[in-house]
């Protein structure tokens, strides 16, 4: 595996080398971040379709980016792969007492909170003050709200059960529904709104349900039944306009036989 590794970095040298690819060598941190998005996100599609194929190349992709950060890292002499491996491998046996040392713990609660000290007592961490801080912010906004509820969960602020999340949703729909007959604005009405989605991510976190995984679900659900009818019209999209609701209803509950 090293010397595939090795040969990986030998290519990333070479394509930022004086006479490498123009592409590649007018990139920067910031300019291939785009990049690296793009792959972490085709490698959830390989999982939801579960092809082992597409996982290992996106994968590879995902490998690919992280040397490439590394090698541009390099020519700036601020760091390199076998630093990025280290450090890694040092966080992970330092963070895992319960393994590595004879450090003993009950439950995966207990690891947890360990984990957490352990992440405050790290160098580079002193200047967080909110257990907050260090949540990227750019994560997506159902899984930013999850991992910010658990955080906080850690530290006990948490429901015990389900009843009381399920509570709070219907009370920030009332909010949004008054909102919405008082004429509020749209930020308020956004505001509102976001506490209906933020609620209801709780209520996905109390079931052991990720709100993120059950939203896609429930698109690549709606996308194959609205297939359906689109395959009813040839994929003749001004078939679909001129049919009327009527119709793409009736279309759409034949949908919901046939299909999940």
């Amino acid at each position: 595996m090293s010397k595939e590794i090795d040969r990986l970095v030998e290519i990333a040298g070479i394509l930022r080398g004086e006479n490498g690819c123009p592409w590649d060598k007018e990139q920067s941190h910031r300019s291939a971040l785009n990049d690296l998005l793009e792959e972490c996100y085709e490698f959830f599609d390989a999982v939801d379709r579960n092809d082992d194929h597409e996982m290992k190349e996106e994968l590879g992709d995902l490998l690919w980016q992280v040397i490439f950060h590394c090698q541009m890292a390099r020519e700036g002499d601020k760091f390199d792969i076998d630093e990025v491996a280290k450090e890694v491998g040092e966080k992970l046996i330092r963070r895992h007492p319960h393994i590595f040392s004879n450090s003993e713990v009950k439950n995966t609660k207990e690891i947890l909170k360990t984990w957490e000290k352990i992440k405050q007592a790290e160098k580079g961490k002193e200047s967080r003050k909110s257990v907050l801080d260090g949540i990227p912010k750019a994560l997506p906004a159902l899984y930013l709200a999850e991992k910010i509820q658990r955080k906080v969960a850690r530290y006990g602020f948490d429901w015990e059960g389900i009843l009381e999340p399920l509570k709070k949703v219907e009370e920030e729909i009332k909010e949004f529904r008054e909102a919405v007959e008082n004429g509020k604005n749209d930020e308020e009405k956004l505001l509102e709104f976001g506490d209906i989605l933020f609620a209801l991510v709780n209520v996905a976190r109390h079931s052991n349900i990720s709100a993120e995984d059950a939203l896609r679900a429930t698109i690549a659900k709606f996308s194959r039944r609205f297939n359906y009818i689109e395959k009813h019209f040839d994929f003749d999209g001004d078939k679909l306009r001129e049919a009327g609701l009527e119709k793409l209803d009736e279309l759409w509950n034949e949908a919901k036989k046939t299909s999940n």
